[in-house]
This record gives C-alpha cells, structure tokens and sequence, in this order.
C-alpha cells in the first residue's frame, strides 16, 4: 500500500540513487556512516529512507540462506481458471511462506517463491493446500538447486555510487565459529524479515534478549553468510516497466556455465538452477518490449546451450522481498 502515494509520482535525484546503491552494498549501515559515505547528514539520509520507503518505492528485508532450511526454497508455478487468479495470488501473498508473488501472462497464471523453515511446512502448501484450492488447474513446483544471482532490480544498481564509496561501505567480516540457525533466531529473523533495519530495541523486544545479544548474534549470523539483507526497489520507478519471468531447459553438462554467463547481464534480476520440466528459471526486468525482445533474441538467443524458452509478461506484483516464515496463514 502507497499511503495514496502513486510511485510513478515519485521522482527520485542522484542522493537517492545513491542511497538506493549503498543500501544493497550494506543494507543495515547507520545512517551516520551512510551520510559520511554519501557527503550528506545521517538526518538527510534518514528523511531520504523513510520517504522511500513510505511510498512503496524501496522495502529492505532481511533474508536467510535458503540452504540453511530443512524445506529449502521452492518455485511454485500455478494454472487457474479464467477470473480467479487475482483471488488465489492475494491468498499467497498474505502468507508469511511467499516471499514474492506475480500474477502472469494473460492473467491466469501465478509464479510464487516460497521458502518454509520444514519440509513438513513446505508439503503442507504444495502438497495439500495448493492442491485443494478449487480455481487452481494445476500446480509445477520447482526446487531452487542453486542460485546464480539474487540482485533485486535494476540488478547492477542506478550507477550513483562510486567504487571507492561502495569499498568503503562493503562490510567484512574475521573467521569465526560456525554457525547454525537454531528455533530461538525465529523471532529475530522474523522481524528483520518484516524490516531489515528495524532498531535494535525493537529486536530486543521481539526476541527477549538484549541489545547487546542481539547485535552479537545479528553479526554471527551475517559473517556466516546465514542472513544477507535485500533491497527491493520498484523497477517502474528506475524507468523499467517490461518485466518477465522465463523457464529455460539446457543440456545439465553446460547448466553451470549457461546460468553463470546468464547472471552476467543487467537485465537479470534472479537466475536459478531448477528442478522440474525446465531446469534454468531467468527474472528479466526491462525498459519496455522492444528492449525484453532485444534480449531474448540477441542475448538469449546468442547461448546455443540454451534449447527452449517459455516467456511469461509480468502483469502485476502482489508481494516482494519478503523472507523466511514462521507460520502459513491464508490459502
């Protein structure tokens, strides 16, 4: 929801591309360090978070290592019948399971990425729920086997920021001890998932530890690798109105190196090793038609690994950038 806000309405200057920009290098930055970085006040920078924020136009989450979870991450590709899949895809998008949800093609079709803590949890949606849900003709579910980019779109960012200025951003981290992800980090990850920059009280009060906890166990988990931080921005406003999602078969001896060199172009926003009838799922965000037909036809076209392409327009985006679950709800 835009507050009555139209993102379209939004315009946004170099500060904010640049914040945009240095909030994907580090998501969770102070804004003291941000505005040191960017040569404006951390207030500046606050006000210029809040406002993106508050309209719609960026939603930063925290997001964990889908490997790190018994039911992993899971690409669900539903069918329903003429008139429902706006109902169905609202239904998903209320879940805490979903972490995106578009509606497809000639609006009947929903791809949805859904990441649960269990199998148990992830059977419970594909398995039985989906299945049962009367509009829904049929149901694909896709396992996530490796990913070979997770860039939110524009992927290669706006181009506000400096090299020198990411450098001095880019967080590091010392060799420590491993990590797991254990029941008592839910409430911690569920609140980041709901705002990655939400306060260290805030997180103190949501997990019953300390500040000090928190932050000891927020650093361990992001030197870990366990927990990174998304930056979600609507692609419209960045001038990118053509977006789709294409289901991609290549030979298995040539997937590694064809979804790398896929990773590679800046109309990728995600790039995926599958399971399923095709095994290369590719998101493109484009400027309008005539560029999505450019890369099709002259970058896609150029691998001679890849065989076959099914090409779906996104119609519309319920939900984006939304992380692990704790519980299902809706569907």
């Amino acid at each position: 929801m835009l507050c009555g806000v139209e993102r379209e309405s939004v315009a946004l200057d170099d500060l904010d591309r640049a914040l945009i920009d240095a909030l994907r290098v580090d998501g969770r930055a102070p804004f003291a360090r941000l505005g040191e970085v960017l040569g404006v006040s951390d207030r500046t920078v606050a006000r210029r978070y809040n406002r993106l924020r508050g309209t719609g136009v960026l939603n930063l989450v925290g997001v964990v290592d889908a490997a790190s979870l018994g039911g992993a991450e899971w690409l669900v590709r539903l069918h329903c019948r003429p008139g429902s899949a706006d109902s169905v895809a609202e239904a998903l998008a209320r879940r805490d399971d979903t972490r995106w949800v578009a509606l497809l093609s000639g609006g009947t079709e929903i791809c949805a990425s859904l990441r649960s803590w269990s199998a148990r949890e992830r059977d419970e949606l594909i398995l039985q729920r989906l299945q049962r849900t009367a509009p829904v003709v049929s149901v694909t579910a896709h396992s996530v086997l490796h990913v070979f980019t997770t860039a939110a779109p524009h992927p290669n960012g706006t181009g506000a920021l400096t090299p020198e200025q990411a450098a001095a951003l880019r967080p590091t981290y010392a060799d420590g001890e491993r990590v797991r992800l254990a029941d008592s980090d839910r409430p911690l990850l569920e609140a980041l998932a709901a705002d990655g920059r939400a306060p260290y009280p805030a997180l103190a009060a949501a997990t019953g530890w300390s500040e000090s906890s928190v932050a000891r166990r927020l650093h361990a988990l992001r030197a870990a690798g366990l927990l990174t931080f998304d930056v979600d921005v609507d692609a419209t406003v960045l001038g990118y109105r053509a977006e789709a999602r294409l289901w991609a078969s290549v030979p298995p001896a040539d997937l590694a190196a064809t979804g790398a060199a896929v990773a590679t172009r800046s109309e990728v926003a995600f790039c995926a090793a599958t399971t399923g009838p095709t095994n290369l799922l590719i998101s493109v965000v484009c400027r309008d038609n005539r560029d999505l037909y450019r890369y099709l036809t002259e970058c896609l076209g150029a691998l001679g690994t890849i065989r076959e392409v099914q090409t779906a327009p996104v119609v519309r985006v319920l939900k984006r950038a939304r992380s692990v679950p704790w519980h299902g709800t809706g569907t």
